[in-house]
């Protein structure tokens, strides 16, 4: 007799690109991963009936509604996930977890920093999930595994760039990311939390900022552009930059690290490769290699293409999904959970008030977090 799954009843806030993004990563993650759940799309909401009917048809989601508090506490919800602009993230999530949900969320978790420190505390007891997906690329997976071999040596550099080019577009002068009452931030919550969530990740805590935030159109309400220097905790110095103006570049999200002993290299634009640098190759024959990261040998291998076929933006998702399930089901703790979150808006915060105060501002710190990828 087949072993009977436990199964798990799905409730999806908003129906945007991210919905498409996390509804493919539910029908999916079954199908490339041992999942230990039968996921039911249960539920869809949304703002406009006849937007959502339609992705609800589209992506097999069995019922829509329009009114997210009616369906948050329904018991035959068993998961929320939150995919809606951010200043409904919190009242979503707190409401969710109150009535004992599951709850997964888009980031950045919150508005600020005291709000994503509410809801972390109201979710203390329930498992959470910040859908900071990079950490699921199998190149930046492999670069954690480098980092935590030591074959870095001891980190001397960090840097980060995440650059978009959209910003000036008049055509999509009128989204909700461009008013601070709906996203909290530009950049800083879109962009520069990607970045910052790898770089704790891969090079640890960071111990203070200096930031400068620019605004290029008149009369947005939200940051254009950050630029920012930061000491770590283990002693490396590093920068960062996000930007919407970086004209040319479509979604560039990369990152270097220096070290004793070796360096890393990773752009988004080309997420099937890391360039990797050993100074313990002999010396006529050192260099940067770059190690396609489809296999043998290297993280997810097996779950999706034989060696050399690429994975693209989509196989984040399904992993971060499948890791968490798998988590779920052996009652571990999760990462990238909403305590992960608080950690990145620590830092958002120091960012915020540097650029304000024009001077080098401490981060928070909460305590250590984990090395564990899962």
């Amino acid at each position: 007799m087949a072993k009977q799954v436990p199964k798990l009843n799905l409730a999806m806030i908003g129906s945007g690109f991210m919905g498409r993004a996390h509804s493919n990563a539910f029908h999916q993650a079954g199908r490339f991963f041992d999942i230990p759940y039968e996921l039911r799309l249960r539920i869809v909401c949304g703002r406009k009936p006849e937007t959502v009917e339609d992705f609800a048809r589209r992506w097999g989601w069995e019922e829509v509604q329009t009114d997210w508090q009616s369906v948050v506490t329904r018991k035959d919800v068993d998961v929320v996930d939150i995919g809606v602009p951010n200043h409904l993230h919190a009242a979503i999530a707190i409401e969710a977890a109150k009535a004992g949900k599951i709850v997964l969320c888009e980031k950045p978790l919150a508005m600020n920093l005291p709000e994503a420190k509410r809801m972390a505390e109201a979710a203390r007891k329930v498992p959470t999930l910040v859908w900071f997906n990079y950490r699921r690329v199998p190149a930046i997976a492999l670069a954690k595994q480098l980092v935590d071999e030591g074959k870095i040596g001891k980190p001397y550099h960090y840097r980060a760039t995440y650059l978009q080019s959209w910003g000036g577009d008049p055509e999509r002068a009128g989204v909700w990311r461009f008013r601070k009452a709906d996203a909290g931030s530009g950049v800083m919550g879109d962009l520069l939390s990607h970045s910052l969530d790898l770089a704790l990740l891969l090079n640890g805590k960071i111990a203070e900022v200096s930031s400068l935030l620019e605004t290029f159109v008149p009369n947005r309400e939200v940051d254009d552009a950050v630029v920012l220097l930061a000491r770590f905790a283990n002693g490396s110095i590093g920068s960062f930059e996000a930007t919407r103006f970086a004209t040319g570049c479509r979604n560039r999200n990369a990152f270097e690290i220096h070290g004793s002993q070796g360096a890393i290299r990773f752009n988004l634009e080309d997420l099937n490769r890391l360039e990797v640098f050993e100074r313990s190759d002999a010396t006529e024959v050192q260099g940067s290699h770059n190690v396609l990261v489809t296999g043998p040998g290297h993280p997810y291998v097996g779950r999706f293409w034989p060696p050399g076929h690429i994975v693209g933006y989509e196989h984040t998702f399904i992993a971060t999904l499948a890791d968490f399930l798998e988590c779920l089901a052996r009652q571990g703790t999760f990462h990238a959970n909403f305590d992960d979150a608080v950690e990145v808006h620590q830092v958002l915060e120091a960012v915020e008030n540097s650029a304000r105060s024009k001077s080098w501002r401490n981060v928070s710190t909460t305590a250590d977090r984990t090395s564990s990828v899962a």
